[in-house]
């Protein structure tokens, strides 16, 4: 009697495990990496395994009191069991559950490689406006333009070393044969290497890591359809050059990430300052090499507070003369950043100066003042008013306000004359909409004023999305 108890018990053990695990696959709670499918898999073959155990073995005593059909069907039930495990390794989908959160100071559509388990990973953003002048239109015209498309593209090789990369195509076209019209870039290309909290290895092309916009720059994650101003001609955004660093966390508030990369060229600066002086890894000089820091502090008392700053500091004079003159032209550009985020408050302030050495000899090459110093700063803020109309929704509605002041000949070389129409003031107004995280829609208004001459206004309608 004890034996048939227990291979009843035994065979009443299978059946409820044969039916909480051959439910059809798309009735269990779906794993959401590969790690978690293997656990489960794992799981299930220790209680076959289990389950085999418990069966007595077949003699003599045990066919005197169990039918020889009912140890087979429960050898049928184990290998049903079998198959279903089987079905599991083969059949079952791990759904894409992208969680959009900013990584290692990339925007948050850049940052989904991180989260994969391994293999690829694929994102993006896209961004398109109509601008209309308002005043002061010279030769400007209200225009139409689809203005970049942006494809993420990253592999996870193992936990500890990916591929991250950003394709860019700008103006909906390439075929014009002009940069002004459209191209196809290369935004970044990178390595990293895992090695510690403390300190990582990223080698590629990379973004400097300067300011808000130059490493997040998806349209739904700044106000406005153009990006601030001191942050497109004093941080010569979007800035990426050739390079290796190091990147990591000191403490659980405190940020770093630091870079040697090809320096900047110095032929290409001008009186609107060094941004056409990025080489942006197209066959880069790299006679001389630029050092760039930042560091960022999240105070864990103060929720959603940032500070940092960065700084820039190489020759870029590329061993070439200029004017006859072999110079070094050594560079310098500094920021300090702050942003709070406090429930549907958003609030960011920058400042940036830089300097240039041998800079009157770069003028007197050029034929037009170059810049000894530079300077820009901006400040804006939104509200979203949503929140106070509908307190459920999911939707973000913000007006927001931003002033800028720049000059990019902040101080002239001696012997040359200041351009008093680079030093400039912006007034934007404007509203953010949006109807899910992942969409924008924007709308702004931009006054600008200059000590000397007259720039246009614009009007500006927009949309932005990430994926």
């Amino acid at each position: 009697m004890k034996l048939k108890r227990k291979l009843f018990l035994s065979t009443s053990m299978l059946a409820t495990s044969l039916v909480a695990l051959s439910v059809p696959v798309n009735a269990l709670e779906k794993p959401r990496t590969m790690e978690d499918m293997w656990k489960i898999i794992q799981a299930q073959q220790k209680q076959i395994d289990e389950m085999k155990a418990i069966i007595p073995p077949t003699s003599a005593t045990t066919q005197n009191t169990t039918a020889p059909g009912d140890v087979k069907k429960l050898e049928r039930k184990t290998d049903v069991l079998s198959e279903e495990v089987e079905k599991l390794r083969t059949n079952l989908a791990i759904p894409e559950e992208a969680k959009y959160k900013s990584a290692y100071g990339l925007g948050p559509a850049a940052s989904k490689v991180y989260q994969v388990g391994r293999g690829l990973s694929i994102g993006g953003y896209g961004e398109g406006n109509y601008q209309a002048i308002t005043d002061d239109k010279g030769t400007g015209k209200n225009n139409a333009d689809l203005e970049r498309l942006v494809l993420y593209t990253g592999y996870k090789f193992t936990d500890r070393i990916l591929f991250n990369s950003e394709l860019e195509f700008e103006h909906a076209t390439t075929g014009e044969g002009s940069e002004e019209k459209g191209e196809v870039s290369v935004e970044f290309a990178a390595l990293d290497f895992f090695i510690d909290p403390l300190a990582n290895i990223r080698a590629g092309m990379v973004l400097m890591p300067m300011g808000f916009i130059n490493q997040i720059h998806e349209p739904p994650f700044y106000f406005g359809n153009n990006r601030p101003e001191v942050e497109r001609r004093i941080i010569p955004s979007t800035w990426r050059e050739i390079g290796v660093g190091l990147f990591g966390q000191i403490t659980p508030d405190l940020t770093y990430t630091a870079y040697i990369v090809n320096g900047l060229n110095a032929t290409d600066f001008s009186s609107s300052g060094i941004r056409d002086g990025r080489q942006a890894g197209s066959q880069a000089t790299a006679e001389d090499f630029g050092h760039v820091l930042r560091m960022d502090y999240t105070p864990s008392y103060l929720p959603g507070v940032s500070v940092g700053g960065s700084a820039y500091v190489g020759n870029s004079g590329q061993d070439q003369a200029f004017g006859g003159k072999k110079v070094d032209v050594f560079t310098q550009l500094y920021e300090g950043h702050l942003q709070w985020k406090y429930r549907g408050l958003e609030f960011r302030t920058l400042g940036s100066w830089g300097h240039i050495d041998d800079a009157n000899i770069l003028s007197a090459a050029a034929g037009k003042t170059i810049g000894s110093e530079n300077y820009g700063w901006y400040s804006e803020i939104g509200y979203d008013v949503l929140p106070l109309l509908v307190p459920e929704t999911l939707q973000y509605l913000a007006p927001f306000f931003r002033y800028e002041q720049m000059d990019t000949i902040a101080r002239a070389p001696s012997g040359f004359a200041d351009d008093l129409s680079q030093d400039r003031q912006i007034y934007q107004f404007g509203l953010q909409y949006k109807p899910i995280p992942n969409v924008v829609i924007k709308a702004d208004y931009r006054n600008f004023t200059a000590k000397q001459g007259s720039l246009p206004d614009d009007f500006n309608l927009g949309f932005g999305f990430i994926f």
